[in-house]
């Protein structure tokens, strides 16, 4: 099956160093430009379901606002507890001005 990829952001929506919430087919990701690239990773952080988007970013690890987990936004893994399951990531590539994430 070949990937489709959407379009969900325009690379100067989200500077390095920033993340914007986005919502595509039916899920809460998050667009993440840091010096490595971009990024797209689920919003929602394993240990209790909070959203990411009320966090930070700091460098390549978002952290959750409440109780401090923190994760590795270009591949998901858990860099810190409390949450001990990494969240998922999905490829993405920019063409011209626009981020595309596959979430197949």
């Amino acid at each position: 099956m070949a990937e489709t990829w959407i379009s969900i952001a325009k690379v100067h929506e989200v500077p390095v160093g920033e993340f914007k919430p986005v919502e595509v087919a039916g899920r809460r990701v998050l667009v993440c430009h840091t010096e490595a690239g971009f990024s797209v990773i689920d919003d929602t952080c394993t240990h209790d379901d909070g959203p990411l988007a009320d966090g930070f970013l700091d460098g390549t690890a978002i952290e959750c606002p409440r109780h401090g987990a923190r994760f590795d936004v270009t591949t998901g893994k858990v860099l810190c507890l409390p949450a001990a399951v990494g969240i998922r990531s999905y490829p993405v590539r920019v063409e011209g001005d626009e981020v595309k994430v596959s979430v197949q």
